[in-house]
């Protein structure tokens, strides 16, 4: 039987202290214990899927909300799985509202081959509050020699900022279509990442130095968005992290330090 999850977080500033106010959950998706690795300003949160894989007709949604001066970083403790389907889709929608900072740094998507896979995220942004998060995608089991030959995943992504819209992004990928080998779409490629972070005054010059040809990178208004294109999602996790500690002092004000899950 299919899994209907749904996973509702909110997080509020009291006394300078990131607090996890409010937890709802229904169905195997929950929140372990907040942790503070950098101390009360910014609370780290691991969200869990039990059963370990996504399924056909299984529906998993996220709800965050973090209020002004709040500071939540979101990470989960492991790559997600998502299995082929005999017929009805997967879905992960995210809905993020944030009037203080949020970081969103899950581990790696993994898509079997056959999968039929919807994966969607909303971030709505108030006033002057920042966010980075990012989608590491791996399209079949490449260790195993998989290849993402049958199935379909697509992806969307909206961002907006007082109602005013900075970014949508919308996607098909076919299993074992022209996208998979056309210069164009992933050229041969089973590994394709993408990192935003959305904030004022951000300079690329910094974020780009050092990064290799597989991550290029992009400075819109208000916006940075960095794309990964390669064979290893542990190549892109850690260069996504790398970026991730370049950016976070001007997005956050603060220096990076990873969830502790990420050494584990």
């Amino acid at each position: 039987m299919p899994w209907q999850a749904e996973l509702s977080l909110g997080f509020e500033n009291r006394d300078r202290r990131t607090v996890l106010s409010s937890r709802r959950h229904e169905g195997p998706l929950v929140v372990q214990k907040p942790l503070y690795p950098e101390g009360d300003g910014v609370c780290h949160a691991i969200i869990v899927h039990p059963p370990g894989g996504i399924a056909g007709g299984d529906e998993l949604k996220i709800d965050s909300q973090v209020s002004g001066h709040a500071h939540a970083l979101l990470t989960t403790p492991g790559a997600g799985k998502w299995y082929r389907s005999a017929g009805p889709w997967a879905r992960q929608s995210l809905r993020f509202q944030v009037d203080g900072a949020l970081e969103w740094l899950p581990r790696e998507t993994i898509v079997f081959d056959g999968a039929l896979a919807s994966l969607s995220c909303e971030i709505n942004l108030k006033n002057s509050s920042r966010y980075i998060g990012w989608e590491i995608v791996c399209l079949g089991r490449t260790g195993s020699g998989e290849r993402f030959s049958r199935g379909e995943l697509r992806l969307e992504t909206k961002i907006s900022r007082d109602g005013r819209l900075l970014w949508l992004e919308r996607g098909a990928i076919a299993g074992g279509g022209r996208l998979l080998r056309s210069p164009a779409g992933l050229d041969g490629r089973s590994v394709f990442g993408t990192m935003m972070a959305v904030s004022e005054g951000m300079e690329i010059a910094k974020a780009r130095k050092g990064m290799p040809q597989s991550v290029a990178l992009t400075l819109l208004p208000e916006l940075l968005v960095a794309r990964y294109l390669g064979d290893s999602g542990e190549e892109a996790m850690r260069l996504f992290t790398r970026l991730w500690s370049a950016l976070r002092p001007a997005v956050c004000g603060r220096p990076a330090i990873e969830p502790r899950i990420w050494s584990t």
